[in-house]
């Protein structure tokens, strides 16, 4: 209960109300089930009059085990939803630069041809220079003269290398120009304002997180990070739910193990008790309906022989003797 309500002041006293209503609810409702278990009649029977009993059992102990595991496994669950949060905030960035990329298509073509063009250039200046180099200190190689000074051929080279020098300068205002556009639009796009989590965003994130991202991360801890299985873990949270499941059973078992008792006795002997002044009234009930029955007949029958009675009189009364 406390994890329903975790998030506002009053968490802990609504967790020990709904607690304790929780609690008298299950109490009487199994010692109802548990009390109603007729141990005088056979075994089969005893068994399908605890098989809801031990239904709700099963389903009390995994609802109240989750909370208890949540809590054992704080810091793991802590530690998987950050690996989880981090993961999802990556992909999320990767989308986004996959569709920008998408969207900006051709600009990025171009943009890519003109780096690459600026990086051919670059290769070609610098072993120009060496060239130069080479001619001007005399090394000779299979395209210098091998003689030392500052000959027509070196100032062909460096020529060469300044109207390279320009180009390579114009190309790298167009990249520069390409590159802006680009940024701009990533910030019109909203590229820039997806970062990674840091350490302290991450620590936030997980302490803030609801009962289903951390229930699902309990359920992650039966793997590793590498997606292989972790035995450990999976073995001591499913030990954890049995061992509430065998809590919540107990009752029902002890019933069914146990012999007749005093008070199952008792029980049995009140309802026989029960049974037979049922049965007595009922007759009584019979008795009297049948008597009220014979008396409403009896009365009946008197009434409508003195009316057929009275009727004859007065008909005899107004019978007109001296005509015959």
């Amino acid at each position: 209960m406390y994890f329903v309500f975790k998030g506002t002041d009053l968490a802990v006293i609504f967790a020990i109300i709904f607690g304790f209503l929780w609690g008298a609810a299950i109490f009487n409702m199994d010692r109802y089930i548990v009390s109603s278990i007729n141990k005088s009649a056979s075994t089969n029977k005893q068994l399908l009059q605890a098989t809801p009993r031990i239904l709700l059992a099963i389903m009390i102990g995994m609802v109240i085990s989750r909370p208890i595991e949540l809590k054992i496994f704080d810091k793991e669950i802590k530690e998987r939803l950050k690996v989880s949060y981090l993961n999802g905030q990556r992909a999320k960035i990767d989308t986004l630069n996959k569709a920008f990329e998408k969207k900006y298509q051709v600009e990025f073509g171009r943009l890519n041809q003109q780096k690459a063009t600026r990086d051919s250039l670059e290769k070609g200046i610098k072993a120009d220079r060496q060239k130069l180099n080479f001619e001007i200190f005399g090394n000779k190689t299979t395209e210098t003269s091998g003689v030392m000074g500052y000959g027509p051929y070196a100032k062909r080279k460096e020529a060469e290398i300044a109207q390279r020098t320009t180009e390579l300068d114009s190309l790298k205002a167009a990249i520069s120009k390409s590159e802006s556009f680009v940024d701009k639009r990533k910030a019109f796009d909203g590229l820039f304002t997806e970062k990674l989590y840091t350490k302290k965003q991450l620590d936030s994130l997980s302490d803030i997180a609801g009962f289903a991202d951390r229930n699902w991360a309990l359920g992650q801890l039966k793997f590793n990070v590498d997606g292989t299985s972790d035995n450990n873990t999976a073995i001591a949270v499913t030990f954890i739910g049995l061992l509430f499941i065998f809590f919540e059973c107990l009752p029902v078992f002890v019933k069914l193990m146990s012999a007749r008792g005093p008070y199952d006795y008792a029980i049995s002997d009140g309802d026989e008790v029960a049974i037979y002044h049922s049965k007595k009234d009922k007759d009584f009930h019979f008795e009297v309906a049948d008597n009220i029955h014979e008396t409403r007949v009896d009365s009946e029958s008197t009434k409508k022989k003195e009316i057929i009675k009275g009727k004859a009189y007065r008909d005899l009364e107004k019978y007109d003797w001296d005509g015959e």
